[in-house]
């Protein structure tokens, strides 16, 4: 979608130190609509400042204290973008929707089911805007997985299993040290810090591509990495609606993995299997024996759009392309916000799919705990 002028946006966090912030910064910039016009991107001074010169905010537009951020900029920028530590977002994500800014927020969205809450109630008391970035689903070929569900070529879901191990606790530095990670990420709270990295983004996936809410839940959490006390391995079998039954499994702690993001996933009419370190790529095999491949412009509806072909195919788009495509689609959806339409994009990742996701989480924690099955109840 092309606008006449980029929509503006201003960074609470996201300083070079980041591990994300220049991961959005490029994304967000990557089809023009989007312009960073403003910061408060770190509380060490050099950071905040060494950041908004490398991504050309001015001086006056540079902050110290994300409040006067919010403050001084309402009404000059059209989004604000939280990228601090997950613990950090609630009371940023509240005051930016009660000063009436549309809000984008990494993921996790916060840390616990009544912060959610908390943030749910100030975005319906004010009317607000609220999108998280579960970049994933961003991947032109999930994309792609999720239109030819819905056109029924794999019949009734009834299975899917969806992993995300990696191997950042349990595998030594080049120099033969132990890896050293954010210090919040090393402090589980009331949910485990590996759901709000990792089981995030496989919930999303799971309702991104059936539209499907979880009823129940068995979980298993462990300790397995450098890192005493800290579950850095967890895997759970939920049921959803229409029983449909998933699998999950994420790790910090498997060997071998540097992101193992695997969707597998089976119909009545046939299956699908997708990898995220082999991303142009859709396997598909139906009841009649058949299989094939799906490239990224190849025989393909979604994959074929303009919007994921900045290339041709056979130079893969990756990560960062995927991001690209969440922010393209935020930045119509925006607009749709701001002109008082209907707004659909952000249905897919805004209240609802969070709000399944913390209820999910906050079910496995009890289920881990008690070694029983949990049901989840929404309160509507």
């Amino acid at each position: 979608m092309d606008y006449s002028e980029p929509l503006k946006i201003a960074f609470i966090g996201g300083g070079l130190n980041s591990a994300v912030g220049y991961a959005h910064y490029c994304a967000s910039h990557l089809d023009g609509n989007f312009e960073l016009v403003a910061g408060a991107f770190s509380q060490q001074e050099d950071i905040n400042k060494k950041t908004a010169q490398k991504y050309g905010v001015k001086p006056q537009h540079t902050y110290d204290c994300w409040q006067n951020l919010i403050l001084s900029e309402k009404g000059h920028i059209d989004a604000i973008v939280i990228l601090t530590p997950t613990p950090l977002h609630e009371k940023m994500v509240i005051y930016a929707i009660e000063n009436n800014i549309p809000v984008i927020c990494e993921k996790a969205l916060t840390n616990s089911l009544a912060a959610f809450k908390s943030i749910e109630n100030a975005v319906k008391e004010n009317n607000g805007y609220l999108a998280v970035t579960y970049n994933y689903s961003g991947y032109p070929m999930v994309r792609e997985l999720k239109n030819r569900i819905e056109k029924d070529e794999l019949g009734k879901i009834h299975h899917i299993q969806i992993e995300m191990p990696q191997e950042g606790f349990s595998r030594l530095l080049d120099n033969g040290s132990k890896p050293c990670p954010q210090k919040w990420r090393l402090e589980d709270g009331e949910i485990p810090t590996i759901h709000l990295d990792l089981t995030v983004h496989l919930q999303h996936l799971v309702y991104y591509l059936t539209g499907k809410r979880p009823l129940n839940v068995s979980a298993e959490h462990n300790s397995f990495g450098w890192f005493e006390g800290i579950i850095d391995d967890a895997s759970a079998t939920a049921e959803y609606q229409d029983n449909l039954k998933c699998r999950y499994w994420v790790s910090k702690s498997s060997l071998g993995h540097k992101n193992g993001l695997k969707i597998s996933l089976y119909g009545d009419k046939g299956s699908a299997f997708w990898y995220q370190a082999d991303s142009e790529y859709l396997k598909l095999s139906y009841v009649d024996g058949k299989q094939e491949i799906i490239e990224r412009g190849g025989i393909c509806t979604v994959g074929n759009e303009p919007t994921y072909n900045r290339f041709k195919p056979g130079h893969p788009s990756g990560f960062i392309e995927a991001f690209a495509n969440i922010y393209t689609d935020f930045a119509a959806s925006i607009v749709n916000f701001k002109q008082g339409t209907k707004d659909h994009v952000s249905k897919e990742y805004g209240l609802e799919p969070t709000k399944q996701s913390f209820l999910m989480l906050d079910a496995m924690v009890k289920s881990a705990k008690s070694k029983y099955c949990e049901q989840i109840s929404y309160d509507e």
